[in-house]
Protein backbone atom coordinates (compact mmCIF):
# COMPACT_ATOMS: atom_id res chain seq x y z
CA UNK A 1 0.00 0.00 0.00
CA UNK A 2 2.91 2.21 1.27
CA UNK A 3 4.27 2.04 -2.28
CA UNK A 4 1.34 2.53 -4.18
CA UNK A 5 0.43 5.35 -1.99
CA UNK A 6 3.87 7.41 -1.53
CA UNK A 7 5.79 8.04 1.06
CA UNK A 8 6.08 11.96 1.54
CA UNK A 9 4.84 11.75 5.05
CA UNK A 10 8.05 10.33 6.14
CA UNK A 11 10.14 13.07 4.87
CA UNK A 12 8.12 15.23 7.21
CA UNK A 13 8.59 12.56 10.10
CA UNK A 14 12.59 12.85 9.30
CA UNK A 15 11.79 16.75 10.04
CA UNK A 16 10.41 16.26 13.25
CA UNK A 17 13.28 13.40 14.35
CA UNK A 18 15.85 16.19 13.63
CA UNK A 19 13.97 18.86 15.42
CA UNK A 20 13.72 16.55 18.43
CA UNK A 21 17.40 15.62 18.39
CA UNK A 22 18.23 19.48 18.35
CA UNK A 23 15.68 19.94 21.46
CA UNK A 24 17.77 17.43 23.13
CA UNK A 25 21.12 18.51 22.05
CA UNK A 26 20.26 21.87 23.59
CA UNK A 27 18.39 20.44 26.80
CA UNK A 28 21.37 17.72 27.78
CA UNK A 29 24.47 19.88 27.55
CA UNK A 30 24.69 21.45 31.02
CA UNK A 31 24.14 17.65 32.65
CA UNK A 32 27.75 17.23 30.48
CA UNK A 33 29.45 20.40 31.87
CA UNK A 34 27.90 19.98 35.52
CA UNK A 35 31.27 18.69 36.68
CA UNK A 36 33.33 21.89 35.21
CA UNK A 37 30.38 24.58 35.92
CA UNK A 38 30.19 22.99 39.51
CA UNK A 39 33.68 23.98 39.58
CA UNK A 40 33.55 27.54 38.24
CA UNK A 41 30.33 28.40 40.30
CA UNK A 42 30.71 26.54 42.98
CA UNK A 43 27.23 24.43 43.19
CA UNK A 44 26.17 22.31 45.80
CA UNK A 45 24.07 19.35 44.22
CA UNK A 46 20.77 21.41 45.48
CA UNK A 47 21.80 23.99 43.59
CA UNK A 48 22.48 22.05 40.63
CA UNK A 49 19.34 20.43 41.41
CA UNK A 50 17.44 24.22 41.69
CA UNK A 51 18.44 25.02 38.21
CA UNK A 52 16.71 21.96 37.01
CA UNK A 53 13.79 22.44 38.53
CA UNK A 54 13.70 26.27 37.08
CA UNK A 55 13.89 24.95 33.82
CA UNK A 56 11.14 22.55 34.47
CA UNK A 57 8.66 24.73 35.91
CA UNK A 58 9.43 27.40 32.60
CA UNK A 59 8.97 24.20 30.31
CA UNK A 60 5.58 23.06 32.45
CA UNK A 61 4.33 26.79 31.86
CA UNK A 62 5.32 26.82 28.54
CA UNK A 63 3.64 23.62 27.62
CA UNK A 64 0.13 24.63 28.98
CA UNK A 65 0.53 27.38 26.67
CA UNK A 66 2.21 26.46 23.55
CA UNK A 67 -0.28 23.45 23.20
CA UNK A 68 -3.33 25.61 23.00
CA UNK A 69 -1.38 28.30 20.60
CA UNK A 70 0.30 25.70 18.01
CA UNK A 71 -3.36 24.71 17.49
CA UNK A 72 -4.54 27.68 17.01
CA UNK A 73 -1.33 28.92 14.66
CA UNK A 74 -0.94 25.63 13.06
CA UNK A 75 1.80 23.55 12.98
CA UNK A 76 4.16 25.43 10.14
CA UNK A 77 4.56 28.67 11.82
CA UNK A 78 4.56 27.84 15.47
CA UNK A 79 7.49 24.66 15.06
CA UNK A 80 9.44 27.45 13.45
CA UNK A 81 9.07 30.06 16.18
CA UNK A 82 9.68 27.43 18.82
CA UNK A 83 12.91 26.14 17.70
CA UNK A 84 14.01 30.17 17.03
CA UNK A 85 13.37 30.75 20.28
CA UNK A 86 14.76 27.78 21.80
CA UNK A 87 17.78 28.01 19.81
CA UNK A 88 18.82 31.66 21.12
CA UNK A 89 17.67 30.81 24.16
CA UNK A 90 20.50 27.81 24.62
CA UNK A 91 23.51 30.24 22.88
CA UNK A 92 22.02 32.44 25.70
CA UNK A 93 23.72 30.24 28.37
CA UNK A 94 27.20 30.62 27.07
CA UNK A 95 26.97 33.90 28.30
CA UNK A 96 25.91 33.81 31.52
CA UNK A 97 28.60 34.98 34.37
CA UNK A 98 26.61 33.55 37.44
CA UNK A 99 24.69 31.13 38.93
CA UNK A 100 21.13 33.17 38.65
CA UNK A 101 21.88 34.09 34.67
CA UNK A 102 22.28 30.18 34.73
CA UNK A 103 18.48 30.29 36.03
CA UNK A 104 17.45 32.39 33.91
CA UNK A 105 18.69 31.25 30.34
CA UNK A 106 17.98 28.11 31.71
CA UNK A 107 14.16 28.98 32.04
CA UNK A 108 14.42 30.52 28.67
CA UNK A 109 14.97 27.47 27.26
CA UNK A 110 12.03 25.44 29.75
CA UNK A 111 9.65 27.82 27.95
CA UNK A 112 10.72 27.54 24.28
CA UNK A 113 11.49 23.85 24.13
CA UNK A 114 8.19 23.35 25.85
CA UNK A 115 6.94 23.75 21.89
CA UNK A 116 8.53 21.06 20.94
CA UNK A 117 6.40 17.73 21.40
CA UNK A 118 3.14 19.55 21.09
CA UNK A 119 3.95 20.53 17.49
CA UNK A 120 5.36 17.05 16.87
CA UNK A 121 2.38 14.97 17.87
CA UNK A 122 -0.07 17.35 15.98
CA UNK A 123 2.19 16.84 12.87
CA UNK A 124 2.22 12.95 13.33
CA UNK A 125 -1.48 13.29 13.84
CA UNK A 126 -1.99 15.57 10.79
CA UNK A 127 0.58 13.27 8.46
CA UNK A 128 -0.18 9.78 9.52
CA UNK A 129 -3.41 7.00 9.77
CA UNK A 130 -3.76 5.58 13.31
CA UNK A 131 -1.90 2.33 12.25
CA UNK A 132 1.22 4.33 11.53
CA UNK A 133 1.45 6.92 14.47
CA UNK A 134 3.08 5.39 17.05
CA UNK A 135 5.94 4.07 14.84
CA UNK A 136 6.26 7.61 13.37
CA UNK A 137 6.02 8.59 16.95
CA UNK A 138 8.59 6.40 17.91
CA UNK A 139 10.63 7.79 14.75
CA UNK A 140 11.09 11.37 16.08
CA UNK A 141 11.26 10.86 19.53
CA UNK A 142 14.51 8.27 18.99
CA UNK A 143 15.24 12.08 18.67
CA UNK A 144 15.38 12.57 21.88
CA UNK A 145 18.18 9.31 21.98
CA UNK A 146 20.56 10.71 19.20
CA UNK A 147 20.63 14.44 20.37
CA UNK A 148 21.72 12.90 24.34
CA UNK A 149 24.22 10.69 22.41
CA UNK A 150 26.05 13.34 19.85
CA UNK A 151 25.82 15.48 23.43
CA UNK A 152 28.20 13.24 25.33
CA UNK A 153 30.21 12.71 21.67
CA UNK A 154 31.11 16.49 20.74
CA UNK A 155 29.75 18.68 24.46
CA UNK A 156 33.03 17.51 26.46
CA UNK A 157 35.63 17.71 23.56
CA UNK A 158 34.03 21.36 22.56
CA UNK A 159 34.52 22.45 25.98
CA UNK A 160 37.78 21.23 26.34
CA UNK A 161 39.48 22.58 23.29
CA UNK A 162 37.48 25.85 23.65
CA UNK A 163 36.12 26.67 26.81
CA UNK A 164 32.19 25.80 28.21
CA UNK A 165 30.67 28.57 26.75
CA UNK A 166 31.14 26.95 23.18
CA UNK A 167 29.91 24.36 23.95
CA UNK A 168 26.15 26.10 24.52
CA UNK A 169 27.05 28.44 21.46
CA UNK A 170 27.80 25.98 18.49
CA UNK A 171 25.05 23.37 19.46
CA UNK A 172 22.31 26.15 19.70
CA UNK A 173 23.56 27.43 16.24
CA UNK A 174 22.52 24.28 14.76
CA UNK A 175 18.35 24.62 15.09
CA UNK A 176 18.76 27.85 13.13
CA UNK A 177 20.13 25.50 9.98
CA UNK A 178 17.06 23.07 10.47
CA UNK A 179 14.84 26.41 10.30
CA UNK A 180 15.69 26.66 6.69
CA UNK A 181 14.78 22.85 5.94
CA UNK A 182 11.55 23.01 7.67
CA UNK A 183 10.25 26.30 5.61
CA UNK A 184 11.51 24.55 2.47
CA UNK A 185 9.88 21.59 2.75
CA UNK A 186 6.81 21.97 5.48
CA UNK A 187 3.20 22.60 4.94
CA UNK A 188 -0.31 20.59 5.91
CA UNK A 189 -1.23 17.71 3.92
CA UNK A 190 -3.75 19.73 2.67
CA UNK A 191 -2.09 22.48 1.45
CA UNK A 192 0.86 20.51 0.42
CA UNK A 193 1.72 20.43 -3.41
CA UNK A 194 4.29 17.52 -3.20
CA UNK A 195 1.58 15.02 -1.86
CA UNK A 196 -0.21 12.87 -4.36
CA UNK A 197 -4.23 12.43 -4.10
CA UNK A 198 -3.71 8.93 -2.84
CA UNK A 199 -1.29 9.22 -0.42
CA UNK A 200 -3.80 12.01 1.21
CA UNK A 201 -6.77 9.59 1.33
CA UNK A 202 -4.29 6.60 2.84
CA UNK A 203 -3.57 9.12 5.47
CA UNK A 204 -7.36 10.16 6.56
CA UNK A 205 -8.30 6.83 6.27
CA UNK A 206 -9.96 6.55 9.38
CA UNK A 207 -11.28 10.16 9.57
CA UNK A 208 -14.43 8.24 10.97
CA UNK A 209 -17.52 10.34 11.16
CA UNK A 210 -15.20 13.38 10.71
CA UNK A 211 -14.09 14.55 7.34
CA UNK A 212 -10.11 15.62 7.06
CA UNK A 213 -11.21 18.99 6.83
CA UNK A 214 -13.62 19.52 9.69
CA UNK A 215 -11.52 17.11 12.75
CA UNK A 216 -8.83 19.68 12.17
CA UNK A 217 -10.79 22.53 12.62
CA UNK A 218 -13.13 21.47 15.51
CA UNK A 219 -12.36 23.27 18.64
CA UNK A 220 -12.46 22.32 21.98
CA UNK A 221 -11.99 24.67 25.29
CA UNK A 222 -9.49 23.48 28.22
CA UNK A 223 -12.20 23.55 30.52
CA UNK A 224 -14.38 21.40 28.13
CA UNK A 225 -11.38 18.91 28.20
CA UNK A 226 -10.31 18.55 31.72
CA UNK A 227 -13.83 17.17 31.99
CA UNK A 228 -13.02 14.10 29.88
CA UNK A 229 -11.24 10.92 31.77
CA UNK A 230 -8.90 10.51 29.08
CA UNK A 231 -7.15 13.61 29.45
CA UNK A 232 -5.97 13.14 32.77
CA UNK A 233 -5.13 9.63 32.17
CA UNK A 234 -2.72 11.03 29.48
CA UNK A 235 -1.92 13.36 31.93
CA UNK A 236 -1.19 11.26 35.08
CA UNK A 237 0.40 8.64 32.92
CA UNK A 238 3.21 11.31 31.93
CA UNK A 239 3.21 12.99 35.32
CA UNK A 240 4.32 9.22 36.97
CA UNK A 241 6.70 8.60 34.06
CA UNK A 242 8.01 11.43 32.21
CA UNK A 243 10.24 12.24 35.69
CA UNK A 244 12.28 9.65 35.20
CA UNK A 245 13.64 10.28 31.95
CA UNK A 246 14.09 13.43 33.11
CA UNK A 247 16.29 11.67 36.10
CA UNK A 248 18.21 10.05 33.27
CA UNK A 249 18.98 12.81 31.25
CA UNK A 250 20.08 15.20 33.96
CA UNK A 251 21.68 12.73 36.71
CA UNK A 252 22.78 10.30 34.43
CA UNK A 253 26.14 11.67 33.87
CA UNK A 254 26.95 12.16 37.27
CA UNK A 255 26.16 8.56 38.15
CA UNK A 256 28.92 7.57 35.79
CA UNK A 257 31.46 10.59 37.21
CA UNK A 258 30.62 10.03 40.97
CA UNK A 259 30.01 5.64 41.05
CA UNK A 260 33.22 4.84 38.98
CA UNK A 261 35.31 8.20 38.90
CA UNK A 262 35.42 8.76 35.33
CA UNK A 263 36.61 11.96 33.51
CA UNK A 264 34.42 14.59 31.46
CA UNK A 265 35.45 13.02 28.37
CA UNK A 266 35.21 9.20 29.67
CA UNK A 267 31.57 9.71 30.29
CA UNK A 268 30.92 10.00 26.24
CA UNK A 269 31.03 6.37 25.20
CA UNK A 270 28.88 4.72 28.47
CA UNK A 271 26.57 7.43 28.17
CA UNK A 272 26.39 7.61 24.24
CA UNK A 273 25.73 3.62 24.64
CA UNK A 274 22.90 3.68 26.81
CA UNK A 275 21.02 6.16 24.67
CA UNK A 276 22.03 4.12 22.04
CA UNK A 277 20.16 1.43 23.36
CA UNK A 278 17.05 4.11 24.15
CA UNK A 279 17.07 4.97 20.92
CA UNK A 280 16.46 1.36 19.36
CA UNK A 281 13.64 1.33 21.81
CA UNK A 282 11.61 3.91 20.37
CA UNK A 283 11.05 2.49 17.50
CA UNK A 284 10.86 -0.74 18.38
CA UNK A 285 8.33 0.66 20.83
CA UNK A 286 6.44 2.31 18.13
CA UNK A 287 6.76 -0.92 15.83
CA UNK A 288 5.15 -3.17 18.06
CA UNK A 289 1.44 -1.82 18.70
CA UNK A 290 1.48 -1.31 14.28
CA UNK A 291 2.47 -5.15 14.57
CA UNK A 292 -0.55 -5.93 16.64
CA UNK A 293 -3.19 -4.02 14.46
CA UNK A 294 -1.79 -5.33 11.64
CA UNK A 295 -2.68 -9.04 13.03
CA UNK A 296 -6.22 -7.44 13.44
CA UNK A 297 -6.16 -6.80 17.08
CA UNK A 298 -7.83 -3.71 17.86
CA UNK A 299 -5.89 -0.22 18.51
CA UNK A 300 -6.81 0.27 22.06
CA UNK A 301 -5.71 -3.93 22.84
CA UNK A 302 -2.35 -3.38 20.50
CA UNK A 303 -1.33 -0.13 22.76
CA UNK A 304 -2.47 -1.32 26.01
CA UNK A 305 -0.77 -4.64 25.58
CA UNK A 306 2.25 -2.90 24.21
CA UNK A 307 2.67 -0.46 27.14
CA UNK A 308 2.07 -2.92 29.38
CA UNK A 309 5.49 -5.06 27.99
CA UNK A 310 7.39 -1.78 28.25
CA UNK A 311 6.45 -0.97 31.82
CA UNK A 312 7.34 -4.42 32.79
CA UNK A 313 10.69 -3.88 31.01
CA UNK A 314 11.45 -1.08 33.15
CA UNK A 315 11.93 -3.16 36.68
CA UNK A 316 15.40 -4.33 36.52
CA UNK A 317 16.58 -1.14 36.47
CA UNK A 318 16.08 -1.23 40.23
CA UNK A 319 19.35 -3.33 40.05
CA UNK A 320 21.28 -1.43 38.37
CA UNK A 321 23.36 0.03 41.86
CA UNK A 322 23.87 -3.99 42.51
CA UNK A 323 24.48 -4.51 38.73
CA UNK A 324 27.28 -1.80 38.86
CA UNK A 325 29.28 -2.78 42.05
CA UNK A 326 30.03 -5.68 39.75
CA UNK A 327 30.39 -4.31 36.50
CA UNK A 328 30.09 -0.80 34.82
CA UNK A 329 28.97 -1.87 31.71
CA UNK A 330 26.58 -4.59 32.79
CA UNK A 331 24.79 -1.74 34.98
CA UNK A 332 25.07 0.56 31.37
CA UNK A 333 23.45 -2.07 29.98
CA UNK A 334 20.85 -2.18 32.24
CA UNK A 335 20.36 1.46 32.53
CA UNK A 336 19.80 1.69 28.60
CA UNK A 337 17.36 -1.35 28.50
CA UNK A 338 15.16 0.62 31.02
CA UNK A 339 15.54 3.77 28.79
CA UNK A 340 14.50 1.89 26.04
CA UNK A 341 11.38 0.70 27.70
CA UNK A 342 11.13 4.55 28.53
CA UNK A 343 10.86 5.62 25.05
CA UNK A 344 8.74 2.59 23.90
CA UNK A 345 6.35 3.47 26.36
CA UNK A 346 7.00 7.08 25.14
CA UNK A 347 6.28 6.82 21.75
CA UNK A 348 2.77 5.33 22.64
CA UNK A 349 1.42 7.22 25.50
CA UNK A 350 1.70 10.47 23.07
CA UNK A 351 -0.26 8.08 20.13
CA UNK A 352 -2.67 7.74 22.89
CA UNK A 353 -3.57 11.33 22.54
CA UNK A 354 -4.54 11.00 18.77
CA UNK A 355 -6.13 8.02 19.53
CA UNK A 356 -8.58 9.56 21.89
CA UNK A 357 -9.32 13.15 20.66
CA UNK A 358 -9.70 14.79 17.04
CA UNK A 359 -6.68 16.54 15.31
CA UNK A 360 -7.65 19.94 16.53
CA UNK A 361 -6.42 19.77 20.18
CA UNK A 362 -3.83 16.86 20.07
CA UNK A 363 -1.37 19.73 20.69
CA UNK A 364 -3.50 21.61 23.95
CA UNK A 365 -4.00 17.65 25.50
CA UNK A 366 -0.14 17.12 24.67
CA UNK A 367 0.64 20.41 26.50
CA UNK A 368 -1.39 19.54 29.38
CA UNK A 369 0.16 15.88 29.45
CA UNK A 370 3.44 17.59 29.21
CA UNK A 371 2.81 20.27 31.65
CA UNK A 372 2.40 17.70 34.45
CA UNK A 373 5.04 15.70 33.09
CA UNK A 374 7.33 18.96 33.84
CA UNK A 375 5.40 18.90 37.60
CA UNK A 376 6.38 15.26 38.03
CA UNK A 377 10.02 16.14 36.85
CA UNK A 378 10.35 18.83 39.43
CA UNK A 379 9.65 16.90 42.32
CA UNK A 380 12.17 13.93 41.49
CA UNK A 381 14.86 16.87 40.75
CA UNK A 382 14.37 18.54 44.12
CA UNK A 383 13.87 14.72 45.62
CA UNK A 384 17.03 13.52 43.93
CA UNK A 385 19.41 16.60 44.68
CA UNK A 386 18.13 16.58 48.31
CA UNK A 387 18.71 12.87 48.55
CA UNK A 388 22.14 12.70 47.08
CA UNK A 389 23.20 15.93 49.17
CA UNK A 390 22.12 13.77 52.68
CA UNK A 391 23.51 10.61 51.09
CA UNK A 392 26.86 12.50 49.87
CA UNK A 393 27.50 14.39 53.46
CA UNK A 394 26.86 10.42 55.08
CA UNK A 395 29.47 9.29 52.40
CA UNK A 396 27.23 7.15 50.80
CA UNK A 397 25.98 8.57 47.69
CA UNK A 398 25.37 5.21 46.44
CA UNK A 399 22.51 4.09 48.46
CA UNK A 400 21.00 7.83 46.90
CA UNK A 401 21.18 6.23 43.50
CA UNK A 402 19.61 3.07 45.10
CA UNK A 403 16.58 4.60 46.45
CA UNK A 404 16.56 6.57 42.84
CA UNK A 405 16.45 3.87 41.06
CA UNK A 406 14.03 2.02 43.06
CA UNK A 407 11.75 4.80 41.66
CA UNK A 408 12.50 4.50 38.50
CA UNK A 409 11.79 0.57 38.42
CA UNK A 410 7.91 0.90 39.88
CA UNK A 411 6.14 4.22 38.50
CA UNK A 412 5.46 2.23 34.45
CA UNK A 413 3.14 -0.19 36.48
CA UNK A 414 1.83 2.37 38.45
CA UNK A 415 0.77 4.55 35.50
CA UNK A 416 -0.12 1.66 33.38
CA UNK A 417 -2.83 0.47 36.03
CA UNK A 418 -3.93 4.25 36.65
CA UNK A 419 -4.41 4.69 33.40
CA UNK A 420 -6.30 1.23 32.51
CA UNK A 421 -8.75 2.09 35.48
CA UNK A 422 -9.66 5.39 33.66
CA UNK A 423 -9.87 4.90 30.38
CA UNK A 424 -9.98 0.53 29.67
CA UNK A 425 -11.04 1.70 26.21
CA UNK A 426 -9.51 4.62 25.23
CA UNK A 427 -12.53 5.51 23.44
CA UNK A 428 -12.28 8.67 21.42
CA UNK A 429 -14.28 11.48 23.34
CA UNK A 430 -17.57 12.47 21.94
CA UNK A 431 -16.99 16.05 20.90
Amino acid sequence: MQQTTGNYRWTICGLVFFATTINYLDRAVISLLKSTLTGEFNWSESDYANIVVVFQICYAMGLLGAGRLIDKLGTKISYAIATALWSIAAMAHGFATSTFGFMIARGALGVTEAGNFPAAIKTVAEWFPIKERALATGIFNSGTNIGAILAPLTVPFIAKAWGWQWAFIITGVIGFIWLLCWFFIYEVPLKHKKLSPAEFEYIHQDAGKETAQNEETVKISWGKLLTYKQTWAFAIGKFLTDPIWWFYLFWLPDFLEKQYGLTKTGIALPAAFAYLIAAAGSIFGGWLPMFFIKKGWTVFRSRKTSMLIYAVCVLPVVTAQYAGSINMWLAVIIIGLAMAAHQAWSANIYTTVSDMFPKSATATVTGIGGMFGALGGMIIAKGAGKLLDYYGLTGDKQKGYLIMFLICGVAYIIAWLTMHVLVPKMKKIDY
